[in-house]
């Protein structure tokens, strides 16, 4: 991989992870439409951590709430006590069905990113889940109910299923999230902010996948490595200013122009592997 292919991947990475697009399409659509070799999964996920280091950044204040919170329930013995602590218990929960899952169709999932054509089939479906995510904040209002900032056992369970979807490679993990938190009631930024802190451990822990397959392909590491740095570069810096911008597009603006470009480029794309 040479440096321009790195630093596309990486701007691609870092502009779509976050944002309810499905980075894992457009990574696997990109050397389709320009013609290049497809990344290994190892790559996917290690670029992947550029744009955890982003979230981290931008959530700090929010997430060392949680930690402290959560360190000293367990020292005090009152894990539950704090309402910090219950989220970060809550988060907990809701990482758990995309481990599993994760686990268990991880081949599936590596085979499934080399097609184009069921990636843009998953990548439709992200769009639908989003207009319906819409559709039902929008008979929410009209019946006089606002959206909630609390969130249950009951619906981070619910979300943490919503994540699940996002195993396949068109599926976005925050359009899903989004959408699911939207549709128990949470209101849009809060989604956000929740689905963002989700992210965390499902993404440490397929990065730690990702360096063990790394580790035992002694020939992919002098051939990707060098770019794998770059691109989690680039990814880090673009996804730190994506990720600050969309938290605050969230407070007032909905996501039908999101579930609209997935339904578009998908419809295209399919069109295109047709002819």
């Amino acid at each position: 991989m040479d440096w321009l292919q790195a630093v596309v991947y990486g701007i691609v990475q870092g502009a779509t992870e976050y944002l309810p697009v499905s980075s894992s399409a457009h990574l696997a659509l990109v050397p389709w439409i320009m013609g290049w070799p497809k990344p290994s999964l190892a790559f996917d996920i290690l670029v992947q951590l550029g744009t955890l280091l982003a979230v981290i950044v931008v959530l700090r204040d929010y997430l060392m709430k949680l930690t402290r919170a959560f360190l000293r329930g367990l020292l005090e013995r009152k894990p539950f006590a704090d309402p910090h602590a219950r989220e970060a218990w809550l988060i907990i929960v809701a990482t758990i069905p995309a481990v599993v899952i994760g686990l268990a169709i991880k081949d599936f999932v590596e085979e499934a990113f080399g097609d184009p054509q069921e990636v843009l089939i998953e990548l439709f479906a992200t769009g639908a889940l989003l207009f319906i995510g819409e559709a039902i904040v929008r008979s929410r209002r009209r019946s006089g109910r606002a959206g909630s900032t609390e969130i249950t056992l009951a619906k981070s369970i619910f979300i943490g299923f919503a994540q699940a979807l996002a195993i396949l490679p068109g599926i976005s993990r925050s359009g899903s999230t989004i959408a699911g938190a939207l549709a128990v009631g949470i209101e849009r930024q809060r989604a956000g902010e929740f689905s963002f802190a989700m992210s965390i451990p499902v993404m440490l822990g397929a990065g730690v996948i990702g360096v063990s397959d790394l580790l035992n392909r002694p020939d992919t590491i002098k051939s990707e490595l060098g770019g794998i740095a770059v691109a989690f570069v680039v990814s880090a810096v673009v996804g730190f200013v994506v990720i600050r911008w969309f938290l605050g597009y969230l407070r007032t603006h909905s996501m039908v122009p999101f579930a609209a470009y997935c339904c578009v480029i998908a419809t295209v794309g399919l069109l295109v592997l047709a002819r």
